[in-house]
C-alpha cells in the first residue's frame, strides 16, 4: 500500500477530472469513489467527495473541496513523453475544452491543473555533457509552447533555423 499520494482539490469536478486523466495514460484507473456520508461544507450527503485513482501507476486523490482554493503552477504533473505523437496527443487532449497552452511545454487543463508535457528527448539533450548542446536545446525550448522534438534536435545540432 502506498501511504503517500497527492490530493488534488476540485470544485465539484473531481470525478469528471479523474475519469478524464485516467483515459489519457496507460496503467491508469479509478480505484474508489467515496460519496459523502453526511452533508459537509463542500458537498451534500451522497455526492462524490473523494475519488482515488491511479495515473500511470501513481496513486492520486481528487477531492471535491469546494470553491475556496484554486490550482497554481506551484504544483504540476509532468509527463515524460516517448515521441512527438504522444506529445501531440496529450497536448491536444489537455488543452481541449477550455485548457490553455503555456510556454516551454506547460499547459493548464480545463480545471486549471498545470501539466508539463515533456518529451524524454528534451530532457536528454538538456542534460548533455556538451554545454553548447544543452544551451542550444534550452534556448530553443524557451521559444516553444508545445515541444517540437525535431526542432529541439535541430537546435541541439546547431542547425540554423532549426527544423
Amino acid at each position: 500500500m502506498n501511504r503517500i499520494r497527492p490530493c488534488l482539490w476540485y470544485d465539484g469536478a473531481a470525478e469528471e477530472a479523474a475519469n478524464f486523466y485516467v483515459s489519457l495514460l496507460a496503467h491508469s484507473r479509478i480505484d474508489h469513489v467515496l460519496r459523502a456520508p453526511a452533508d459537509n461544507p463542500s458537498t451534500p450527503e451522497g455526492a462524490v467527495l473523494v475519488v482515488d485513482f491511479t495515473l500511470a501507476g501513481r496513486p492520486f486523490m481528487a477531492l471535491n473541496g469546494g470553491p475556496m482554493f484554486k490550482f497554481t503552477e506551484a504544483i504540476s504533473i509532468l509527463v515524460e513523453t516517448e515521441d512527438q505523437e504522444e506529445t501531440d496527443r496529450l497536448w491536444e487532449a489537455l488543452t481541449a475544452n477550455g485548457g490553455t497552452p503555456a510556454p516551454c511545454g506547460w499547459l493548464k487543463d480545463r480545471w486549471g491543473m498545470s501539466w508539463q508535457i515533456t518529451p524524454r528527448r528534451l530532457l536528454e539533450l538538456m542534460a548533455s555533457p556538451d554545454p553548447d548542446v544543452a544551451r542550444r536545446t534550452m534556448q530553443a525550448m524557451m521559444t516553444m509552447g508545445k515541444i517540437d522534438i525535431a526542432a529541439i534536435e535541430a537546435a541541439a545540432r546547431g542547425d540554423a533555423g532549426h527544423a
